[in-house]
């Protein structure tokens, strides 16, 4: 299983539109994704209620898990995705 972590870099963390854009991009990618904050149960990273649920705040650290042919590659688009400020495009 291919694991990253990443810091929030959304100004407004993982809500409304970061979320649903770091989602279309999990689905996008047809494998099993996970997120998860410190200390909490992973979510699948499909679901946008379950991203908008973790409540993951602009700098908190997020780790992402996914598993199949193709996992690190995309780990690292969801990274690169996390990385910006999705509030400010």
């Amino acid at each position: 299983m291919a694991s990253r972590q990443v810091s929030i870099a959304s100004s407004v963390g993982l809500h409304a539109r970061p979320a649903a854009l770091f989602v279309q991009e999990a689905t996008s990618t047809g494998l099993p994704v996970t997120i998860a904050k410190e200390g909490a149960e992973p979510v699948d990273a499909r679901s946008i209620l379950a991203v908008m649920a973790l409540g993951a705040k602009h700098g908190e650290t997020v780790t992402l898990e996914a598993q199949g042919d193709g996992a690190d590659a995309a780990l690292d688009k969801l990274v690169a995705l996390l990385s910006r400020d999705l509030d400010a495009e």
